[in-house]
């Protein structure tokens, strides 16, 4: 018996194609305008100029063997990496608070997937036709225009997904000289590699596979659930307006009307099937809140459109909450946000994007760190003078070579001594270490905890940095 219904479940099931139709309104028209924004910022930003000294005159450019990012004037080495902590914590956060509030709202309009698998659809669309020409294609048998229009659909997705790939690879080198190299065979190995890697994976991930992805690849739509609550906004079909007291007929002769339908006990909704022929995963709204759904909300611009077109009110699939849904009388949807979570999630991503926000418009041209050598703490020379020794570690974060100057203040002068030189040269992203010891005489010494380095790029007296040091000697006991 159980080995029955394992072979009944199974782990995989094999992909039955879905053909989308075509639909108008409010959430197409935003889903569209967000690929196209998405598109033109991957796009072209490897090609957008900024002019540079010390790089490619390019605004984005990831500079591995330089170790550092170029994003536009802004330039972040390895040392930076609070940043990045910074930007995946504020990015998973975002993503809880969103989905505290619009359910997948982020699979539906923002998800790399959805935006390639958006696009995909759009070039089977334009070659083969809408969604009943594509039926009728698929169905039958290879002749010469099933060839063309389904190897023409073929090449279009390998080409968007090879110029995918170029352009991921353009943000790591300057994307002029990339390509000319590319094409020439003279770009590095791991450039071909990349591009190969990424052009297979994004024709079959948007291609063949598509709402495979979010099913049983991607982690998301498994635990959103979650995060949901019955507060959480979600696309619903409202079952009790669609179904009345005898469910959903079509809108033939003698209940074609509202008032019709009512009287015979029937719902609202006319059972066209719309929304599932828009439904970019093939799932059944009307079945109730399902995994699967990515909160597109294109089968409520299908369904909008057939209420219109029958003079019903608009709403009968809409994001709405399930507490709002089950209540006697449902009021005006609306985002409801006074929730402790919600609240919290919010607070958190004001706090940390706030913080994330004030480190990069504050940081410095360098970083300093001043580390007391404590093997031994101190020593006493022969002529009883204390001697301490520092390690001074300077990291350049500008965009060209500084030379550091290194004083002190709080003790004599000459009881600091750097060696040979007292300014050392750093390159960028890179870090300078000077060894120094700071000798005084006992009296100086007893009258002496502390005292301060100060660090200054030459010509720039304005960015100084201070570190106050300690100073240990021998106490005298009391």
């Amino acid at each position: 018996m159980q080995k029955g219904l394992e072979e009944q479940v199974g782990l995989y099931q094999k992909r039955i194609p879905i053909f989308t139709r075509s639909v108008k309104g409010p959430f197409r028209r935003f889903k569209t305008s967000v690929l196209v924004l998405a598109y033109a910022v991957y796009f072209l930003l490897p090609w957008l100029p900024w002019s540079r000294l010390d790089a490619p005159a390019q605004a984005v450019l990831f500079d591995l063997p330089g170790r550092r990012f170029l994003i536009f004037g802004l330039t972040v080495y390895p040392q930076d990496v609070v940043w990045l902590a910074l930007l995946l914590f504020i990015a998973a956060i975002l993503l809880f608070f969103v989905t505290g509030l619009f359910g997948r709202a982020f699979c539906g309009y923002f998800c790399f997937q959805t935006l390639w698998t958006d696009f995909f659809i759009w070039i089977e669309h334009k070659i083969q036709g809408e969604r009943p020409a594509r039926v009728r294609l698929y169905r039958q048998p290879w002749d010469r225009e099933k060839l063309l229009k389904v190897g023409g659909t073929h090449a279009l997705w390998l080409l968007a997904a090879f110029w995918t790939g170029i352009t991921f690879v353009a943000y790591f080198a300057y994307a002029p000289q990339l390509v000319v190299d590319f094409f020439a065979g003279a770009a590095a190995p791991a450039a071909y590699i990349t591009v190969t890697i990424l052009t297979l994976s994004t024709y079959a991930a948007a291609g063949l596979m598509r709402e495979q992805i979010c099913t049983y690849v991607c982690p998301y739509g498994r635990f959103q659930s979650v995060m949901y609550e019955a507060e959480t906004l979600a696309v619903h079909y409202d079952a009790r307006r669609g179904e009345g007291t005898r469910g959903r007929a079509p809108a033939r002769a003698g209940q074609r009307t509202l008032a019709e339908r009512h009287e015979k006990g029937v719902g609202d909704c006319v059972d066209c099937g719309l929304c599932v022929q828009v439904c970019p995963v093939g799932i059944d709204i009307r079945d109730g809140l399902q995994y699967k759904c990515i909160s597109c909300g294109l089968c409520i611009d299908a369904c909008n459109t057939i209420m219109d077109s029958f003079s019903f009110p608009r709403g009968l699939i809409r994001y709405d909450s399930e507490k709002n849904l089950a209540a006697a009388t449902p009021t005006k949807p609306k985002a409801d946000w006074k929730r402790l979570k919600t609240i919290g999630y919010g607070l958190a991503l004001v706090l940390m994007s706030a913080y994330l926000v004030y480190s990069i418009s504050t940081r410095g041209s360098f970083d300093r760190a001043v580390n007391q050598i404590r093997q031994p703490l101190y020593v006493v020379l022969s002529n009883g003078d204390i001697r301490n020794r520092y390690q001074i570690r300077i990291t350049n974060k500008s965009g060209q070579d500084e030379t550091y100057a290194i004083s002190a203040r709080g003790i004599p002068s000459g009881a600091l001594d750097l060696g040979n030189f007292r300014e050392i040269t750093v390159k960028p992203g890179h870090s300078g270490v000077v060894q120094a010891s700071v000798r005084l005489s006992p009296e100086a010494a007893a009258r002496t905890q502390n005292f301060e380095l100060v660090i200054a790029p030459r010509g720039k007296p304005g960015e100084a940095r201070t570190e106050s040091v300690r100073f240990d000697s021998p106490r005298p006991r009391g």
